[in-house]
């Protein structure tokens, strides 16, 4: 055994080594992706590469083609998107036998996305003049389960094709996506007013530089129904439980899917109405830390939290 004051030095050496080490992948991750909107690659490929194997999969549908064929060979983007998404060979299988139809449907417009990369493009050269630190990561086109039609994670954004009914909409859900690449201080278990915030701020600047957003539907039901929508929400602002309000409906009336990104949007446009500084009411919605507090500023909701 080796003397105390040996291994305390020992342990401070591993100690200094691991803070550099730390510090430099923390660097790393915010800095490997160039701010210059023209390095942002779009990548269709893996599109192509699931057809050939859907193809295959037509042939004899009780073979597995989607592990070899297309999870093995695909890019980074696939890779990307298996975990909790794709899941696995087996599950995309599973999948597609049981939606060959739907799969079929929406071929010809999964074929047709590599088209809207100019357009995407000018969505990213519009946030570099609102966020000049704003950097721009790969996109990816994949084909997923049928279960998610875009995220991101510190590799890049992905879009899930098959579930893109409207070719004309990719340039706006890239934007959303782009915008939540961008945001800060995430965290787990969010409640309900952080997520709403998250998700309908990404939906508010990501119109910002596109020019619109897909929640539509959301949008002219919240719009419609503001003030009843509103006293509702202030009694769950701090739940973690989104039913009703982000990702499924409960049924118990006729609410739409996915309110909280209208109430979120709602929030947002508020406060960047008010702020004197434009640019910097944008980075501020980056970046925001206290989201009540964000509430308080924007003056949205404000009659309803008496």
């Amino acid at each position: 055994m080796k003397p105390f004051s040996t291994n305390v030095a020992m342990f401070k050496y591993c100690l200094t080594l691991l803070i550099v080490v730390f510090t430099c992948t923390v660097t790393y991750s915010q800095t490997a992706f160039s701010n210059n909107p023209d390095s942002a690659v779009f990548l269709t490929k893996d599109i192509d590469v699931f057809w050939k194997a859907f193809d295959l999969f037509k042939k004899d549908t009780t073979v597995n083609p989607f592990g070899s064929a297309y999870l093995d060979i695909g890019s980074a983007g696939v890779k990307g998107f298996t975990p909790g998404r794709i899941k696995s060979a087996e599950n995309l299988f599973l999948v597609v036998r049981k939606r060959r139809s739907d799969y079929e449907k929406v071929r010809a417009t999964t074929l047709q996305m590599k088209e809207k990369e100019k357009q995407c493009r000018s969505a990213f050269y519009a946030l570099k003049y609102w966020y000049p630190p704003a950097q721009y990561p790969p996109v990816y086109f994949v084909i997923g389960a049928y279960n998610s039609g875009g995220t991101f994670n510190e590799q890049g954004l992905f879009i899930g094709a098959e579930k893109q009914t409207d070719v004309s909409n990719i340039p706006f859900i890239v934007a959303h996506e782009l915008i939540h690449f961008q945001q800060k201080n995430w965290m787990e278990n969010p409640t309900l007013l952080q997520q709403s915030i998250i998700e309908g701020s990404a939906d508010f600047l990501g119109e910002l530089i596109s020019g619109a957003t897909t929640n539509k539907i959301a949008i002219d039901y919240g719009n419609k129904n503001e003030e009843k929508l509103c006293r509702e929400f202030v009694t769950r602002i701090d739940s973690t439980n989104y039913i009703d309000w982000l990702y499924g409906v409960s049924g118990k009336d006729n609410h739409p899917n996915d309110l909280g990104y209208w109430m979120g949007y709602k929030i947002t446009q508020q406060y960047f109405v008010k702020a004197a500084d434009k640019k910097e009411a944008v980075r501020e919605i980056l970046d925001i830390k206290d989201y009540k507090a964000f509430l308080t500023r924007s003056g949205y909701l404000k009659e309803y939290l008496k």
